[in-house]
């Protein structure tokens, strides 16, 4: 059990990859409020966790109750109302989380997860409370959202817009393009809008919608994470000079390439680097890491 728990540990905060930091909490707070609440209800036959954390975690789409519940806007994005949906969330995560991490390295998926989540419940928060269908019903009250959906809908709308022509295999349907598959998903989600999960899907579309503005200013230059995350990096003191005529500068990418490279994935699909652009895009996704 020990070694299970120090390779946990591992996994989530000393492997630098976020991914793995996000799943790893969204599993746990799963697994603190529902196997306590499993054991409630069979014991006592009463609700009262499951209905503190739907009262006090759950994000509502009623303005008078947000500012009493001001952490809600975090909390919901690592919440999820049962098995199968924290299953598939983080089975999307980890897959599209992997190519994007591949391709743009470890720092920016955590700023990206957030950014996903809290756009998502601007516009459910948003759409609840301007839409007349949603007013006329006065649906804000009664609706609340939880799931990790709309930061996960970020990252893979993100990896979609970074590399359109990323060919994965579905089980059953075959080998897919990502911008097809991306499309399909939010052709989905635009339809449910007036469904029953209408807040789930109007805040997918937010998250997604974020992923797609990220990556393009990403191929501008704009790199609104990466820099927030260059700033809280510790800076070291020690300077280290070289005397290999071989180690010099060249051996850090510059972002003016970065970012020509970036442009030609976008456009014409990763086959189309060369091995020298490989070279480049993989010792910026190491140094970046």
């Amino acid at each position: 059990m020990s070694t299970l728990w120090q390779t946990i540990q591992y996994k989530m905060l000393r492997s630098g990859s976020k991914l793995n930091l996000l799943i790893g909490i969204n599993i746990i707070v799963f697994l603190l409020i529902n196997i306590p609440s499993t054991l409630e209800t069979l014991l006592f036959g009463s609700h009262s966790i499951t209905l503190f954390s739907d009262e006090y975690l759950r994000l509502s789409a009623y303005l008078p109750k947000l500012p009493l519940r001001f952490w809600t806007p975090l909390t919901y994005m690592f919440m999820h109302d049962g098995i199968f949906h924290i299953l598939f969330n983080m089975l999307w995560l980890y897959w599209f989380g992997q190519i994007f991490e591949e391709y743009l390295g470890k720092k920016r998926t955590l700023g990206l997860y957030l950014l996903g989540g809290f756009t998502g419940a601007a516009l459910f928060i948003l759409s609840f409370n301007t839409f007349p269908f949603f007013t006329h019903a006065n649906a804000a009250y009664y609706s609340s959202m939880v799931g990790a959906s709309a930061s996960v809908m970020a990252i893979m709308v993100a990896t979609a817009t970074l590399l359109p022509d990323y060919t994965i295999s579905l089980i059953f349907i075959g080998p897919v393009k990502l911008k097809w598959l991306i499309l399909a998903f939010i052709v989905i989600d635009f339809l449910g809008i007036v469904g029953p999960n209408a807040g789930g899907e109007i805040a997918h579309i937010g998250g997604g919608l974020m992923g797609y503005i990220y990556i393009k200013q990403v191929q501008r230059g704009n790199d609104w994470i990466g820099s927030m995350a260059n700033m809280f990096k510790p800076k070291s003191k020690l300077k280290v000079v070289s005397k290999n005529p071989s180690k010099n500068s060249s051996d850090f990418p510059r972002q003016e390439e970065i970012d020509l490279i970036l442009d030609k994935i976008s456009q014409s699909g990763y086959d189309s680097l060369n091995k020298q652009e490989k070279e480049i895009l993989f010792r910026a996704s190491n140094n970046e890491g």
